[in-house]
């Protein structure tokens, strides 16, 4: 049965590469874009010979007018700057292909996502956790906010779109009737969830959010519904149910915790306790109709390595099942 294996934390990943510290710009990693390339380039890498099906392009955070604001470049230059994200994965990619021309590995041809997070990111205030804008900002807004950036990425050839860490119903649904304006792309769309087992951040219902906005798509347009970036003990209950809603066709699914610490402005990332690794989750979550599976915030590529012997000995198991 055919599992999709997604990278991990890129900003984790990343402070391998630079020296200095990545949490805290109001670009967060965007910015390397423009200051260290080759850094960005060097951890799509990491994650190719880690394993990954799918490479996520280092453009959670960018946007034009925060490149416009922060680093002082025009627009045109901006969204030149979005294309070369691109590039960079692409560079990566070109790379990797001739390092396994004649090597034997799982991810023979990997692809490339473009990454949309939420407008909250942009805001640099935590409220891609909260939500908290969603009352105060219409649809309308939000597709004119999410356009540009979501058009560059299909001009520079990404492979699909990845709209993560949605905080708000109002937003996930702004964005699936957005898509549908570009009907040869493939997306997939993640939330921001409470620890709750029930809700997005903004206190909306996950399970029904996410299989109405999957319904509501154009066929085959999402490839998977999910979450992302929240503590993998969390994950199965958000979960777990999906399916009942599924009107009896199976809702793919999408899933990439963080590691299971807090972030504090304060004190950046703090283990809160004996969070079980990501990986001991994977069986379950296999089990429940998960089908792209990876790793966010203070996940590794090492990690990614780990994903897969669990979702490699998950397919053994299926396949002995079918004998």
């Amino acid at each position: 049965m055919s599992v999709v294996i997604l990278d991990g934390g890129f900003s984790t990943q990343l402070s391998v590469h630079v020296g200095e510290k990545v949490d805290g710009h109001p670009l967060w990693t965007a910015r390397f874009l423009a200051t260290n390339p080759t850094a960005v380039y060097q951890t799509h890498l990491d994650f190719l010979r880690s394993g990954a099906d799918i490479i996520i392009t280092n453009t959670y955070q960018a946007s034009i007018e925060g490149f416009v604001q922060h680093l002082g470049l025009s627009k045109v230059e901006s969204f030149d700057l979005i294309t070369k994200a691109v590039d960079l994965a692409k560079q990566a990619l070109q790379v990797y292909l001739l390092e396994i021309k004649d090597k034997e590995v799982s991810n023979k041809k990997p692809k490339i996502a473009g990454s949309c997070g939420p407008y909250g990111a942009s805001l640099h205030d935590g409220s891609e956790y909260t939500g908290e804008y969603a009352s105060n900002i219409s649809k309308e807004f939000l597709k004119k906010w999410h356009r540009p950036r979501i058009q560059t990425l299909i001009d520079a050839g990404v492979d699909f779109i990845a709209l993560e860490t949605i905080p708000c119903q109002i937003e996930a649904e702004a964005l699936v009737e957005l898509i549908k304006e570009f009907p040869d792309i493939k997306a997939w769309l993640s939330f921001s969830c409470k620890n709750d087992g029930r809700s997005i951040v903004d206190g909306s219902d996950f399970r029904s959010v996410a299989c109405s906005c999957y319904n509501n798509a154009v066929k085959g347009q999402l490839v998977a519904v999910g979450v992302n970036c929240l503590a993998p003990t969390a994950v199965t209950p958000l979960i777990k149910g999906i399916q009942d809603k599924g009107n009896n066709k199976l809702i793919p699914l999408i899933v990439y915790p963080n590691s299971g610490e807090t972030y504090t402005v304060s004190e950046g990332w703090k283990k809160t306790g004996n969070e079980p690794p990501l990986e001991t989750f994977i069986d379950e979550w296999l089990n429940l109709g998960v089908r792209y599976v990876g790793g966010c915030c203070r996940t590794y590529a090492d990690d990614v390595a780990k994903i897969i012997v669990e979702v490699r000995k998950w397919q053994k198991k299926k396949i002995i099942c079918c004998e």
